[in-house]
């Protein structure tokens, strides 16, 4: 099976953002038919449903949300690459700024799974809320923060649980913020989300075959990283036989002038890993998803164990 995660950025890099665009959209979805082989699942951070940012550039007809807009794109970009294969999308909401009742821009994550595959459970409709609000003075505008969690079943009569995460980023308001140079990972409200999504994977998953993927916003070698780690394996990591302070020089996501290592695939032992191919640095000239994003995603091939 072949797994990709990314943070698309809400399909606006084009705009830094602000809006997103439908050829930026196009272009993701052209991105991943490309990929040979496809993936089995896509697990996507920042895709949003309808709102005023969703939509000011790139007009929804007939009301389609986000994530409906990107499968017609995908299977229009698969058809035309004569792959015959087509997909099923789920959206997990997060949180959503309205002023009065119109939405802003809205928050959430999304799963890709190949129709080949059978989907025994989700919780889409109540994605399971990791979020740390206790160190807010106002909760209320603190951003939801979740896990997504999707089992399929295989042709072989095995599952595999499927959880898809984006953390916060560390709040300004702890002494890590100002005092540790690298700061992503280092937040107090990161480290009780990420003990959050742990317990909540621990709790909900039905074997050893499992994958966490998502936008961490931590660095390799933080006490958010350590924390996940120290549960579960980092088989990209692992492959590459890759120390904490190399793997954080090999960066997944950039901002003006910075590069930094925030998304992360980890897993459990009845996966066994065979390869990276299609992953690829942040900012790499002839990388396949290069510009798209200011993230690009990681994109790992496993087995059964």
């Amino acid at each position: 099976m072949r797994v990709v995660t990314y943070n698309v950025r809400y399909f606006g890099h084009g705009t830094r953002g602000i809006a997103s665009t439908k050829r930026q959209m196009n272009r993701i979805a052209d991105a991943l038919a490309a990929l040979d082989p496809l993936a089995d699942v896509i697990c996507l951070q920042e895709v949003e449903t309808t709102s005023l940012r969703s939509n000011l550039a790139h007009p929804a007809p007939e009301g389609d949300t986000q994530l409906e807009r990107l499968m017609r794109m995908l299977h229009t970009a698969l058809h035309a690459a004569g792959k015959r294969d087509m997909y099923e999308a789920y959206y997990f909401p997060a949180h959503a700024y309205k002023l009065a009742e119109a939405p802003l821009y809205t928050t959430g994550l999304a799963v890709i799974a190949h129709r080949a595959f059978h989907v025994a459970h989700h919780n889409c409709a109540k994605p399971h809320d990791i979020t740390h609000r206790k160190i807010h003075a106002v909760k209320r505008l603190k951003q939801t923060r979740i896990c997504a969690h999707l089992r399929v079943v295989h042709r072989s009569g095995r599952d595999l649980d499927i959880f898809n995460t984006h953390l916060s980023l560390p709040t300004v308001r702890s002494r890590a913020f100002w005092l540790e140079p690298r700061r992503m990972g280092w937040g107090p409200n990161q480290l009780e989300e990420a003990k959050n999504l742990c317990r909540f994977v621990d709790r909900e998953r039905k074997s050893d075959r499992f994958v966490i993927c998502g936008d961490f916003n931590a660095l390799p070698g933080s006490p958010v990283y350590r924390s996940i780690r120290n549960h579960f394996d980092d088989p990209f990591a692992d492959y590459y036989h890759f120390d904490e302070d190399t793997l954080a020089d090999w960066p997944t996501a950039g901002f003006m002038n910075m590069r930094m290592h925030l998304d992360h695939v980890f897993s459990g032992p009845g996966l066994r890993w065979r390869d990276f191919d299609g992953t690829h640095r942040f900012g790499q000239r002839n990388g396949h998803f290069r510009g798209l994003s200011d993230h690009v995603p990681i994109v790992g091939s496993f087995a059964f164990a």
